[in-house]
């Protein structure tokens, strides 16, 4: 079985550090997520706005470099949860349980600027990308030689 979902959207509001009674920390935040594709009817994007729950160092982490408007990227889990309202009804909501975090800008590009955005994650520093040389072109790929002075030709 799988459940892995990854959402990209902006913040709704500021996140909220809580603590259970025994001291885990908690945070609950919600992320405007803009559909790909328009209303035939208004011609506008809609937007779904799903609840997401973070725990432990995650949630410090959110609470602590977010806020309102920023964008977040969050991979993670969907789980549901039941309960009874206080008229008796059976309730059910759905939210993803983030297991890591991600930047979804850079200051710059939030502020106007154009370089590729930090991100957060629980993989362990080891994992690293190889140096340019480890990588060879495919056999007919199509593919060029870069010239070693430092540019990307894109």
């Amino acid at each position: 079985m799988l459940n892995r979902i990854v959402i990209m959207g902006r913040l709704t509001r500021d996140p909220e550090l809580r603590r259970t009674q025994s001291g885990v920390a908690v945070t609950t935040i919600t992320v405007a997520v803009d559909r790909d594709y328009q209303s035939r009817d208004s011609q506008e994007k809609q937007t779904d706005f799903i609840d997401v729950v973070a725990w432990r160092s995650t949630a410090e982490f959110v609470s602590k470099y977010f806020t309102k408007g920023k964008m977040i990227v969050v991979d993670g889990s969907l789980q549901s949860r039941k309960w009874t309202d206080k008229n008796g009804q059976n309730r059910i909501s759905w939210e993803v349980q983030a297991d890591n975090v991600y930047f979804g800008e850079s200051r710059r590009d939030a502020q106007g600027g154009d370089y590729a955005a930090p991100s957060y994650g629980s993989a362990p520093s080891s994992y690293s990308n190889p140096p340019a040389e480890n990588y060879s072109a495919p056999a007919g790929g199509g593919f060029s030689e870069v010239e070693e002075d430092g540019e990307l030709p894109f």
